[in-house]
């Protein structure tokens, strides 16, 4: 697949970015995640610090994305970025600490695994993080940021990928076709199977399994 048969909707503004840089900061980094919904697996966030002179048409917020086309920007947005960050929270500490700080922590990871320090951030969502560094939350930063926008795109393709590989190691569920969200066939599976270790307990359509065991 070529960037040519991409659709023509892509976000076309680093206006927050280049405010930023206006104001004297020079590695912005954009973060966003992916996986705060789902019922079973990790959530999964990204900090992608794009150069100046970045272009990739195609690219927006990976929910309006195929997989074919968030697989086909993933490298490209990698080959391009002056520095790229994974941050990934697992179930376990999901039960522990509750989906918003679970989260919060893995955009956390993600900006500390930078090659190189990001002095500026933008947030997908309304919660600063909890880091000593200048900050900008947005929301639906995703479609209005392009440094957001790639973040998305690099936090889904992870963790799609990881939900891919849980799939082989536990069988039955379903984890590579709907990557651990509530679908009809995935709730089926946790009511016939019962919850597996990737599984988060204190949610909705899983601990009512538990609480019945």
């Amino acid at each position: 697949m070529t960037l040519d048969l991409f659709p023509a909707e892509e976000i076309s503004t680093l206006h927050f970015e280049q405010a930023a840089q206006a104001r004297g900061f020079s590695a912005v980094a954009g973060i966003d995640e992916a996986g705060r919904g789902p019922l079973a697996g990790p959530v999964v966030a990204a900090a992608v610090i794009l150069p100046e002179a970045f272009d990739l048409p195609g690219l927006t917020d990976s929910k309006k994305l195929t997989p074919g086309r968030r697989e086909a920007l993933f490298p490209l947005i990698r080959a391009q970025a002056r520095a790229l960050g994974v941050g990934v929270v697992s179930a376990a500490e999901i039960d522990e600490l509750n989906i918003l700080q679970a989260t919060l922590r893995a955009m956390s990871l993600a900006v500390e695994r930078l090659q190189c320090p990001a002095d500026y951030l933008l947030i997908d969502g309304i919660t600063p993080l909890p880091l000593a560094l200048p900050q900008k939350t947005l929301k639906k930063g995703d479609s209005r940021s392009l440094s957001v926008a790639a973040a998305s795109v690099v936090a889904k393709v992870v963790r799609d990928r990881m939900m891919v590989g849980f799939d082989a190691r536990f069988p039955g569920y379903g984890f590579a076709r709907h990557k651990g969200y509530g679908s009809a066939d995935h709730l089926a599976a946790i009511a016939r199977l019962g919850p597996s270790p990737l599984h988060r307990r204190t949610f909705g359509g899983v601990r009512e399994h538990l609480e019945k065991s």
